[in-house]
């Protein structure tokens, strides 16, 4: 790889992670090799591309509408050598953000086969279940479910998954079942990212009917909301697929599954403005083809 190039690419990824010693480790580069190449860069451009701390490197407002033009030629050399090999084969490094429960239950079992399909392809699986910055974190592509909070990113829409409520066969024992939405209002609902209010409603013959509940346990991630439902601390809500390995091994029950809870979105989302990668795009129809089978 030539020096301008390495230069480039060292470049984008020091934009999107603040810091020049991360982005040389991406590429093999020591942080004074990484150092030097982004000091030439500035002078063969004549603009200071970064403003530099003790703690971190930002850039200037000319280095930001430099970033800008040199992802889009990155993007625009990635695409021109995937569709040069005519062989549908990928490589560099495809950067994928995803929930916790969605990764670990969705993605991850499906990884082998896209990588046996692309052996010369790396892949960084960022799980959390916040909502990342796909701009500043530097992925390819995240999926989220629900409304999203970045308008400014380019959306495709993959599925709907059914949002249920479950509860362990002790819980249940213990409390009884609840047979109508009010009866909620007697039960310990968790509280989690996939229902993070305590007004639930739901819908049958045309007519929508809320209840507010109780909650002992509010937690962070919707697989500890799930966990803790096996364990009998209370009734959980979830998307059908978060939960479908406990209801075929009968840890959890659904319930009040004779009215619609709503659905919860699964969306992709790319960098708006910018030429969507090539593995990125090959994951995501990897993805969604498996997901409606």
């Amino acid at each position: 790889m030539n020096d301008r190039l390495t230069a480039l690419k060292l470049f984008s990824r020091a934009g999107r992670v603040g810091s020049f010693s991360s982005a040389g480790r991406e590429l093999g580069l020591s942080q004074p090799s990484a150092s030097r190449l982004i000091a030439a860069l500035e002078a063969e451009v004549g603009a200071t591309l970064f403003n530099r701390t003790t703690r971190a490197v930002t850039l200037t407002d000319a280095g930001a509408t430099y970033l800008t033009r040199v992802e889009a030629i990155l993007a625009a050399l990635d695409e021109a050598d995937h569709e040069a090999r005519g062989t549908g084969e990928l490589r560099g490094v495809l950067r994928i953000g995803t929930p916790i429960s969605f990764g670990l239950r969705e993605i991850i079992p499906r990884l082998p086969a896209f990588m046996k399909q692309h052996p010369a392809l790396k892949i960084e699986l960022r799980v959390t279940d916040r909502y990342p910055d796909i701009v500043t974190e530097g992925m390819d592509v995240s999926f989220q479910f629900g409304e999203l909070p970045d308008s400014s990113a380019m959306l495709r829409k993959l599925i709907h998954q059914p949002r249920i409520l479950t509860a362990s066969p002790d819980y249940l024992r213990e409390r009884g079942t609840p047979t109508m939405p009010s009866d909620l209002a007697h039960h310990s609902v968790i509280i989690s990212p996939a229902h993070p209010s305590p007004t639930f409603s739901f819908g049958k013959d045309g007519r929508v009917t809320t209840v507010r509940v109780d909650n002992q346990l509010a937690i962070t991630i919707n697989e500890g909301a799930v966990a803790s439902a096996v364990a009998g601390l209370g009734i959980a809500a979830s998307s059908l697929n978060s939960v479908r390995t406990e209801l075929e091994s009968g840890a959890l029950v659904r319930i009040l599954s004779d009215w619609d809870f709503g659905s919860m979105e699964v969306n992709a989302l790319f960098v708006s403005g910018k030429t969507i990668k090539p593995a990125a795009r090959a994951f995501t129809d990897f993805l969604v083809a498996e997901l409606r089978r």
